[in-house]
């Protein structure tokens, strides 16, 4: 893997172990925009990488640094998570500067080859946990959708990258109502803070079932729910209500 350096001034020191990525777009008109404003001492933003449609890798903050790409979020009861993480910019236009006709812009396969590459190295080099792999928009709910429902998380749980148990069928074990609590400690096992259960369901939605980005709890939504919170925290989730 064959990084370009292209120093940021926008770190500082990290106050925390690493161990957590975080991946974002960078929903930006170019990826050169996108560079320059990361690189920019005024914007007080940066990355540790940014990786481009060609799959071409740029390497703006060392790992031992923090990197300011996280902003307000937690996971997990973390916060200061520019302190435990690696972040990742990947250059797309998403909800930002979507295509022609309103769709959001396709990841070309190389670039998420690179992204696969990567990610595979840096949970390597920093023993990061499956469940520390995550999405801007999962550990900044209320503020953050990035790197968007086309993102192709199969694909990379499928190398090794995050977790992603599949969609059960049928009826399944579920939270169904008659437990109000019963939905929080889902979304909170997996790590989402709960702090606003609609923007976390969304989150949740937007990472894990892409195709209803819609807030709601229906029984599809707490199907899948119940089954990855179960994935994330080892342990069986609660019984089905009628």
């Amino acid at each position: 893997m064959r990084l370009e350096h292209s120093p940021s001034p926008n770190h500082d020191a990290r106050r925390h172990k690493v161990d957590l990525l975080v991946l974002h777009y960078t929903g930006m008109q170019s990826g050169q925009a996108a560079l320059d404003r990361m690189r920019d001492p005024e914007a007080k933003v940066s990355a540790h990488y940014m990786v481009w449609e060609d799959g071409r890798i740029v390497q703006l903050v060392e790992d031992s640094r923090r990197a300011w790409h996280a902003g307000v979020s937690s996971w997990n009861g973390d916060d200061d998570l520019n302190s435990r993480s690696i972040g990742i910019e990947i250059v797309n236009g998403g909800h930002d500067f979507p295509l022609p006709g309103g769709a959001l812009p396709p990841y070309p396969d190389v670039q998420i080859d690179a992204v696969i590459s990567l990610a595979q190295t840096l949970v390597t080099r920093h023993d990061i946990p499956q469940s520390r792999v995550v999405a801007h928009s999962d550990i900044a709910p209320k503020r953050k959708i990035d790197p968007g429902e086309h993102f192709p998380w199969p694909r990379l749980a499928a190398a090794g990258i995050g977790l992603w148990p599949e969609e059960a069928s049928g009826a399944g074990c579920v939270w169904m109502g008659g437990d109000p609590g019963g939905l929080n400690r889902q979304l909170g096992a997996i790590g989402y803070d709960i702090s606003d259960v609609s923007a976390a369901l969304r989150a949740f939605q937007r990472r894990f079932l892409p195709d209803a980005v819609t807030g709601l709890a229906d029984a599809r939504t707490l199907r899948r729910l119940a089954h990855v919170a179960e994935a994330y925290s080892g342990t069986s989730t609660s019984s089905p209500q009628a």
